[in-house]
């Protein structure tokens, strides 16, 4: 009697945006994941409605909620990758402690894990923090890069306001396990070197660098938002961190 051959199950991507970003912000890398014959789960942190007029009671723990949400839906057998934009890294790296066995690679876009103890800014004010406080200083910088005027009016025009409460929070993490987690740094506003400098010399938002062992630094140069400037090269990222190990 021959063996039953064994099926392969798609990976399970879990797409996450950063600041100011619904779901809506992954279509154009959407459509080139699934040239590369995958499927993902984009999610909408809660408060990131557009129609949401209660932002001020949402916390952190309501975002990694619906991070851990999105892993659950999972097929059985499938590997599981997280991919986390940004600011999205404060409650991707809390859900990824909370299920280290579960996720297989984290994608850290323009950005990487978090410290214990890390909070973006424990002093902000308010219930939110909507993308016209910073916009300018944005553009200044150079994050907007390779984005077109009809990217940045669309950008403009769906930014919801960010919850502080998910910039004022603390992570709290429990499971070293986690820094064994397979990551991929895609460094897209500095170069990697760069990267590993700026961890090296304090920058508190990179200190998880230092203390992950297996994270590989990928750099895409553009600006902050490379799901628009360069969606099919973010995709084939994702997907390289979506096959298995060989």
């Amino acid at each position: 009697m021959s063996a039953t051959p064994t099926v392969e199950v798609p990976a399970h991507v879990v797409l996450v945006p950063g600041f100011w970003l619904g779901a809506w912000a992954w279509d154009d890398v959407i459509a080139h994941l699934s040239e590369h014959h995958l499927t993902a789960l984009a999610v909408t942190l809660p408060g990131l409605e557009a129609d949401d007029d209660d932002r001020g009671s949402v916390t952190l723990l309501d975002h990694v909620g619906a991070i851990e949400a999105a892993l659950a839906r999972a097929p059985q057998g499938a590997r599981t990758v997280l991919v986390a934009h940004s600011g999205a890294a404060v409650p991707a790296t809390v859900a990824l402690d909370r299920h280290v066995d579960q996720v297989e690679h984290v994608v850290w876009v323009d950005t990487a894990p978090v410290v214990d103890g890390y909070a973006i800014d424990p002093n902000v004010t308010g219930d939110e923090h909507a993308l016209s406080a910073q916009y300018d200083e944005e553009l200044a910088e150079g994050s907007m890069e390779g984005l077109t005027e009809e990217q940045l009016a669309t950008f403009r025009e769906r930014a919801v306001p960010q919850p502080t409460s998910s910039m004022r929070e603390a992570v709290s993490l429990h499971d070293d396990r986690r820094l064994n987690v397979p990551g991929t740094i895609v460094c897209t506003s500095f170069p990697a070197a760069e990267y590993r400098s700026y961890a090296k010399q304090g920058m508190p938002f990179l200190a998880g660098i230092l203390q992950y062992r297996k994270l590989e630094l990928v750099d895409l140069p553009t600006g902050h938002w490379p799901m628009w400037s360069r969606p099919a090269d973010l995709a084939a990222i994702i997907a390289d961190a979506a096959a298995p190990p060989e």
